[in-house]
């Protein structure tokens, strides 16, 4: 069984660059039942802290990034049959906030809000079902645009 397995996902730079694809890699979530005992869950790990720059290291396992899910835009009245999944970073290397991301930035135009601001580099991924890692899928630059849609009015959750 291959260990680490790859998707497309978005990843919006902070620096103002154009979105763009990157591997996501995700790795098994390994479940202990016993001590001693490890048991593969058929959910995945993402990474995308490899995309993240200046994000706080931490012990095995310990996650200085968060996500937040798109099930649908304003006005949908069904959820997407592939919904989408935002990881973004929430510690830095130094403590300091990272830096505003200028590409959403520039999506949300009048819209912006410094309170509401997504910072650091954003990778964006796409699943089906029900749980986000357990059934990711790969994502590609058509699915910006939906995106893009979503970040016009929303700030990052925190």
């Amino acid at each position: 069984m291959n260990q680490i397995t790859n998707y497309d996902a978005l990843l919006i730079p902070s620096d103002g660059r154009p979105p763009h694809l990157v591997q996501l890699m995700t790795s098994p979530m390994i479940a202990t039942s016993h001590p001693g005992q490890q048991v593969l869950n058929q959910s995945r790990v993402p990474h995308p802290e490899v995309y993240m720059d200046y994000i706080a290291e931490g012990p095995h396992g310990h996650r200085f990034w968060r996500y937040h899910l798109i099930e649908a835009l304003d006005g949908m009245n069904r959820k997407f049959a592939q919904p989408y999944i935002v990881f973004y970073p929430v510690l830095s290397k130094d403590g300091m906030p990272f830096p505003v991301n200028q590409c959403v930035r520039e999506i949300q135009g009048r819209n912006y809000r410094e309170s509401l601001a997504w910072r650091g580099n954003i990778v964006i991924g796409k699943y089906r079902g029900e749980d986000p890692f357990s059934s990711m899928v790969n994502a590609a630059m058509s699915d910006f645009p939906l995106i893009k849609n979503y970040l016009t009015t929303h700030g990052c959750p925190g």
